[in-house]
């Protein structure tokens, strides 16, 4: 396993790795490593000749200085584990070699970014773009590992692919849970044990909530679950919206759409927890 810190010497393994005909695929992370991010490693190796993953911190992603400042860092556990899963390629940079200079570039992303995640989190969405755009960029992958978790991530990226007509194909992988059912998230290190188990509330609300589909209106049912999630005092919801999984607008009818998503950020203690179910996919409701 290769680690790299300089765009230059990347570019120049990838360029003669595809002179060799090999195919690249792309694990971006911001580190602190779980096996979710290995998950995704895994599915990389079995579809490319060449698994890449990068860990960088992105500073532009973060609209609260604190958040940043405190997301957890664990570079030689990231590095051992990325190694033991098989990872061939380890990129990570600096913030002085992804940003020689301020990103000025302002991306749009329509409605797409006005709700849930860019509601709560201004220009938070620009910042990913701005980065995942660079990271595409220096890796030049033919595919690219995400995980479902962050949904509305996802189809930010998806659009900035479409709008900068890159080549690189995105593939999303299921989300990856703890024991308990919680989501799988680097922010889950800056949880104690008890709010861990807490949190699990989360995932067992959402699981249960589609148990009343299509029975109970869109309406009841987000109410529903705002309330029994803030019925544990240690979490405290900050959005709860049942949308079309295609453009990420609220419905108001089962009947309205044939992909409906339910997407839930929450706050326990200090540390925003996001998670998601669907609900309806091609037309036929999931239990």
């Amino acid at each position: 396993m290769k680690t790299i810190q300089k765009i230059a010497d990347l570019k120049a393994i990838i360029s003669e790795l595809k002179k060799e005909g090999k195919t690249i695929g792309f694990v971006p992370t911001m580190g602190a490593l779980h096996s979710g991010h290995i998950s995704l490693v895994e599915q990389c190796k079995t579809e490319n000749d060449v698994t890449v993953a990068s860990i960088f911190v992105n500073p532009t992603q973060f609209n609260d200085k604190n958040d940043l400042k405190n997301y957890p860092r664990t570079p030689e556990k990231d590095y051992e584990m990325l190694r033991s899963a098989g990872c061939d390629i380890i990129f990570s940079p600096s913030a002085d070699e992804i940003y020689p200079e301020p990103d000025t570039r302002i991306f749009n992303f329509g409605a797409l970014e006005t709700v849930m995640e860019g509601r709560f989190r201004p220009g938070h969405f620009n910042g990913v773009a701005q980065v995942v755009s660079k990271l595409f960029d220096i890796v030049d992958a033919h595919r690219a590992y995400f995980g479902e978790k962050d949904f509305q991530q996802v189809a930010i990226i998806k659009n900035m692919v479409e709008q900068l007509q890159l080549g690189v194909k995105i593939v999303v992988c299921p989300t990856v849970r703890e024991e308990n059912g919680l989501a799988k998230s680097s922010r889950n290190e800056l949880l104690s044990s008890e709010q861990r188990k807490k949190a699990a509330l989360i995932s067992k609300t959402l699981f249960e909530s589609r148990t009343f589909v299509p029975e109970m209106s869109v309406g009841a049912l987000r109410e529903w679950v705002i309330w029994q999630i803030n019925a544990e005092s240690a979490l405290s919801v900050e959005y709860f919206e049942i949308v079309n999984g295609n453009t990420l607008q609220a419905i108001f009818d089962w009947e309205d759409v044939s992909y409906v998503v339910g997407c839930v950020a929450v706050l326990c203690g200090k540390v925003r927890l996001i998670d998601n179910v669907t609900y309806k996919k091609d037309g036929e409701i999931v239990r």
